[in-house]
């Protein structure tokens, strides 16, 4: 029987920079990914070095043509359906979407999260006007009049801080929910605005904030701005194949990937059910790959 090294499920960062360390170990790898990266709405990318502002698809394209390089890696563009242990000899069974099915020893977890938002209208803006991560997309927003809507505390107050350092012009927006007298205040001492009433409709154009609309019939002229997400993953192979998370849902680990079931590891947002940065999810996947090969390695010398 063909048996494979190590499937990689997903084509981020994470997965992509994992494929790409075990190709150069001469790991008998196949990638699979379906194309539902979260960051396929994004317009650029920011914060890798080198590659600072480019296009996600061309980012991924750049990193599939490298494993071309590497003839013990192939990729698979379809979905793995199932997965299936075998516990008398430690070997996984992968189905997929394109038909095929495989035999594997390892498998590393890349398939990212997904984002809920409980406002409806934001997708419309999620990308362009609207976004959920400073770090990426804050200094293209700077000086701008912009919005935080988060509807916890914790999380209007956090982004609210972080943003302010790209721009004072500044509303927070809470969707019916009040801020502790403390929370509010701390925003107050900056001449932050809060509007605690419900979000009607956001208003704009192609994507581009302008303003927004309240249930009052208020409105307020906005440009852009942050928003806090809830996240999930999209599938649950993690719970399935006997993984132990923790109470906030992270999968635990031993810090480079491997999980609590023997042969599965896991990279990338997957593993904290939070978002992350390209550079990041990259070097997860870097780690993650560096644990497979060892593995293999003491298990067969």
């Amino acid at each position: 029987m063909n048996v494979l090294d190590c499937i990689v499920i997903g084509g981020g960062p994470s997965g992509l920079s994992a494929s790409l360390i075990l190709g150069r170990a001469r790991r008998k790898v196949v990638l699979f990914d379906d194309e539902t990266n979260r960051n396929t709405i994004t317009q650029e990318s920011h914060g890798f070095i080198t590659r600072d502002g480019i296009k996600p698809q061309e980012f991924k394209e750049l990193g599939l043509k490298e494993l071309e390089k590497y003839p013990s890696v192939s990729f698979a563009h379809a979905t793995v359906t199932e997965i299936i242990k075998d516990k008398g000899n430690d070997r996984f069974f992968v189905k997929a979407s394109n038909g095929q099915e495989y035999v594997t020893e390892k498998i590393i977890l890349a398939t990212g999260i997904q984002e809920v938002f409980s406002i409806q209208g934001i997708r419309e803006f999620y990308g362009k006007s609207l976004f959920s991560c400073p770090y990426c997309d804050g200094w293209e927003q700077r000086d701008k009049p912009l919005v935080v809507i988060a509807e916890k505390e914790k999380h209007a107050l956090h982004l609210a801080k972080v943003i302010y350092n790209w721009s004072e012009d500044l509303v927070v927006l809470t969707n019916g929910v009040s801020l502790s007298p403390e929370g509010a205040a701390e925003l107050q001492r900056r001449n932050i605005k809060i509007i605690s009433d419900p979000i009607k409709n956001l208003i704009g154009e192609d994507g581009y904030l302008q303003k927004i609309e309240f249930d009052t019939g208020e409105t307020i002229l906005r440009s852009g701005g942050f928003v806090a997400p809830i996240y999930y993953r999209t599938n649950q192979f993690a719970e399935k194949l006997g993984c132990e998370l923790d109470e906030d849902g992270k999968v635990k680990t031993d810090g480079v990937g491997r999980t609590s079931e023997k042969n599965i590891y896991i990279a990338g947002e997957t593993e904290r059910n939070r978002p992350s940065s390209l550079m990041i999810s990259a070097a997860k996947g870097n780690k993650a790959a560096v644990s497979v090969n060892t593995d293999l390695t003491m298990e067969r010398f």
